[in-house]
């Protein structure tokens, strides 16, 4: 599991910009080499109901990204656990377990990104 805090990033200028005076700044949350090369399988955008989990699972060639969006989440992923905000980003590869539970009394959105190798991410459930 890799976790990138927004918090930590700085912004910069975006590339297309004038350096001096930019109009638009970025901050880079995920570069080429950070992620599996293979295909985008789906982007989601998610929504986790308050106090509420999804089920533990797994995917056999499929590596996801997290980006919270609001609210704070504890992201479990091979029985490590690690608490997102609001930014925050993790990526969770192929054959990991993992399970996000929303840790606040309100929904919780977020980004789900799936880049697969071979079988179209098969998600298998742990029960």
């Amino acid at each position: 599991m890799q976790i990138i805090k927004f918090n930590d990033l700085k912004f910069i200028p975006a590339s297309h910009e004038d350096f001096q005076n930019p109009g638009v700044w970025k901050k880079v949350l995920l570069k080429k080499e950070d992620l599996t090369a293979g295909r985008v399988q789906m982007i989601n955008w998610a929504k986790l109901p308050k106090n509420n989990s999804f089920k533990p699972h797994y995917h056999q060639d499929m590596t996801e990204v997290f980006i919270i969006l609001n609210g704070q989440v504890k992201m479990n992923v091979d029985q490590e656990g690690k608490v997102l905000g609001k930014g925050d980003a993790v990526i969770v590869p192929p054959n990991k377990v993992h399970q996000m539970r929303n840790l606040t009394n309100e929904d919780v959105e977020y980004i789900c990104i799936g880049i697969t190798t071979e079988q179209n991410g098969k998600t298998i459930v742990i029960r």
